[in-house]
């Protein structure tokens, strides 16, 4: 079999136009690269070379092989850098999906531009889906990126799920319901309101929150005659089914006729987390390093 040594050998002895120019160059011995020609040509069944006395010339075949020989070693340099770039998590691609209340947008659409910016060789395939169905496709490995809202309440082995930002939560209305005018409110007064949003019992994230955070004030919430765990919830809102309580970056993909409140309580806060395989490659640690790294 054709090694790279003897392609190197016989592409420097073609440019340098002697095998002892050639030996120099390449810090060995004339008679070893000699023995490696003779070697290659033996595999090829041909000669190489013309030996004259005064230079070394290459036959009709040299100059074929020179050509495609050239090339070969190219594509394996090209094959090299691009296999190194991967490796340090320079290039490749990453898959990425976020959950529907997570959405691209504010601080988290710039840390994703920034890391997109400054790595070129990268690119990323992105998709939204539900918190659980990103854990599903993490665990088989069918998804790189994970970004969805604590709480997690299925662990999934292999897995690591880490806090990435906080945001204050907020009361989402219509703007013709009662609250739509107040400042702040208080989450007791939401005790006779319907919400659009109610958690599951084998599903966390933000309707899970919520209803913690309803059942810390005296109450749990009261389901709306149309419920959804979605990013439709913000037009049931809007249509006045009921109300919900959002994180403040849902402000930017919201209906202008949507009113956000503020609740006045202490601790309504949602947390985004950041999931990825416990085994992920270079590519994914460089990019949880710049997610973690960049600030809002």
């Amino acid at each position: 079999m054709i090694s790279t040594r003897q392609l190197r050998y016989f592409v420097e002895i073609a440019e340098s136009g002697s095998f002892s120019a050639a030996a120099e160059r390449l810090y060995i011995a004339q008679s070893a690269l000699s023995r490696q020609i003779r070697e290659l040509e033996q595999q090829l069944d041909t000669p190489l070379f013309e030996r004259t006395a005064r230079q070394p010339r290459l036959t009709a075949a040299g100059s074929a092989f020179l050509l495609r020989a050239r090339n070969l070693l190219q594509d394996l340099e090209k094959a090299g850098d691009l296999a190194r770039a991967v490796g340090q998590g320079l290039r490749g691609s990453l898959r990425l999906s976020h959950s529907s209340t997570v959405p691209l947008t504010g601080a988290l659409l710039q840390r994703v531009s920034g890391y997109l910016h400054d790595n070129e060789g990268v690119s990323m395939e992105i998709a939204q889906l539900s918190s659980e169905g990103q854990l599903e496709e993490l665990a088989e490995g069918r998804l790189d990126i994970g970004l969805l809202r604590l709480p997690v309440l299925r662990q999934h082995e292999g897995l690591c799920v880490e806090p990435l930002l906080a945001e204050p939560l907020l009361l989402a209305v219509a703007d013709s319901h009662r609250l739509a005018g107040r400042e702040s409110v208080r989450l007791a007064d939401l005790r006779e309101e319907a919400f659009i949003s109610i958690p599951h019992r084998q599903r966390g994230g933000l309707s899970y929150l919520s209803a913690e955070l309803c059942m810390a004030a005296g109450f749990f919430p009261r389901p709306a005659r149309v419920v959804s765990r979605k990013t439709t919830q913000l037009q049931l809102i809007q249509a006045g089914f009921g109300v919900a309580l959002l994180p403040r970056c849902m402000q930017d993909i919201a209906p202008t006729s949507l009113r956000f409140v503020p609740l006045a309580d202490e601790g309504c806060i949602s947390t985004v987390a950041i999931a990825y395989r416990r085994d992920a490659g270079q590519l994914v640690r460089q990019f949880l390093g710049h997610m973690h790294e960049q600030r809002p």
